[in-house]
């Protein structure tokens, strides 16, 4: 057996049973893209939409999988960059973790959009261009002073639990059904394949974020038998609501649904009547201020690690000396974010954002197949062996292989745009180290 890099805290508490892990996994998941993604959805499938959401499901299922397996044979701080890095070496690592913060970057950029749409119907002033600009960069400035003058602070105004998330979604299933109509249901046309591919990438960004909810998996109790329980329910759980809510909305609205940039807040107003459609706009935006805001505090702390390991400038990793946070970061992750809301739809950001997370999930699904053949672990530990974990990882690999089918070739673009040049900063960074040691 060979022993992983990293080192387990054996004085954890394993308290985390599964009905823990799976709301965990649901905390993670539901966020700010279902919100939106049920017009985005029923523009390319109508009423078939359901077919998009079970295919994701299943492919998310078994990234979650490859991922707890990977995520108990190596305890080393990182997620995903130490799984690949263990498993194929620094460069692979590197490039998972440069897309890791890419995903941090559009994903936060997209959900802005949800944000500042869903805040213009309430407030109009926040509804022309340039409201909408104007409300952008006084929300990320505000996110930019909050996180530069210390830690705490962010935390505190990342302060949304699941409740918060889950309270406008089961008002509008418990209130709308009474309201949809059969007829807006029926699927009349059969759509092809390449339109459930293209419309799954798409959809993928209400999926992602069950990896980080495996993070503490030194306090999960029992890992082997929980670990699959949680992620059974906890996944289960997020399609069924996901399900239902795209069902309500598209009964309600028909064939409206799809030109709506507030879709569940219209499904509300019809079914409720205006108080309804405010509360849920009221809904979408404090979930979504509140993704933000926790997105605001982490993602800059990938630029803060790039530059404290020589991938870029040592001036992005600068601590301010009084409050004692990577203050350019912040401010430097927190500028392109913003750009990049302002300037691009949320359709676009969130398939650039699916593609990088896709590849992550790749590499993950991957290198736990890598780990289990090199018999990677912990010393003194039994990890956790997923179902056909021969297998698994593998058909996972297929299945993103055969979603990425459906990006056109200006999406890869950007990608290999963003690889290229990681790939020079890696090279660069490399010779200077080397450099370095033989000074």
């Amino acid at each position: 057996m060979t022993a992983s890099p990293g080192t387990r805290d054996a004085g954890l508490l394993r308290a985390v049973g599964p009905l823990g892990l799976a709301a965990a996994i649901a905390n993670v998941t539901i966020g700010g893209g279902i919100f939106r993604l049920p017009s985005v959805v029923a523009e390319s499938l109508g009423p078939a939409a359901p077919v998009a959401y079970v295919v994701c499901a299943s492919v998310m299922a078994m990234i979650a999988m490859s991922i707890a397996e990977a995520g108990s044979r190596v305890s080393a701080t990182g997620g995903p960059y130490a799984y690949v890095e263990t498993a194929f070496g620094p460069f692979a690592g590197y490039m998972v973790g440069v897309m890791t913060w890419m995903i941090g970057v559009t994903a936060v950029a997209a959900v802005a959009n949800v944000f500042i749409d869903s805040l213009g119907a309430i407030a109009p002033a926040f509804a022309s261009p340039g409201g909408r600009a104007a409300g952008l960069v006084l929300v990320f400035g505000l996110f930019a002073v909050v996180n530069v003058i210390g830690v705490e602070h962010g935390s505190r105004l990342n302060t949304l639990t699941i409740v918060l998330k889950l309270v406008p979604l089961v008002l509008l299933v418990a209130l709308g059904i009474g309201a949809v109509q059969p007829a807006n249901l029926a699927v009349t046309d059969t759509p092809t394949v390449s339109t459930i591919t293209r419309t799954s990438i798409v959809l993928l960004f209400a999926f992602t974020g069950v990896e980080s909810a495996m993070v503490p998996g030194g306090e999960v109790r029992d890992p082997s038998r929980t670990v699959p329980r949680a992620i059974l329910i906890g996944m289960s759980g997020v399609t069924i609501l996901y399900l239902v809510v795209q069902l309500v909305a598209q009964g309600v609205l028909g064939g409206a649904l799809a030109a709506s940039k507030t879709p569940l807040a219209d499904a509300a107003g019809v079914a409720m009547g205006p108080w309804g459609r405010q509360l849920l706009l009221v809904g979408v935006v404090v979930s979504t201020f509140g993704y933000l805001s926790g997105m605001s505090l982490a993602s800059p702390r990938s630029l803060y690690a790039f530059g404290r390991d020589g991938y870029l400038p040592r001036a992005v990793a600068a601590v301010h000396p009084r409050f004692r946070t990577p203050w350019v970061a912040v401010i430097v992750q927190l500028t392109l974010v913003c750009a990049l809301a302002i300037s691009s739809s949320f359709g676009a950001l969130a398939v650039i954002s699916n593609v990088a997370a896709l590849l992550v999930y790749f590499g993950c699904a991957a290198g736990a197949w890598q780990l289990r053949r090199l018999g990677i672990q912990e010393p003194g530990t039994t990890p956790f062996r997923m179902p056909a974990g021969a297998v698994v990882p593998w058909v996972a690999c297929a299945a993103i292989l055969g979603l990425l089918t459906s990006i056109t070739a200006a999406e890869w673009l950007v990608l290999a745009e963003v690889a290229g040049v990681a790939t020079v900063v890696f090279l660069v960074a490399r010779r200077r180290k080397g450099q370095t040691r033989g000074a």
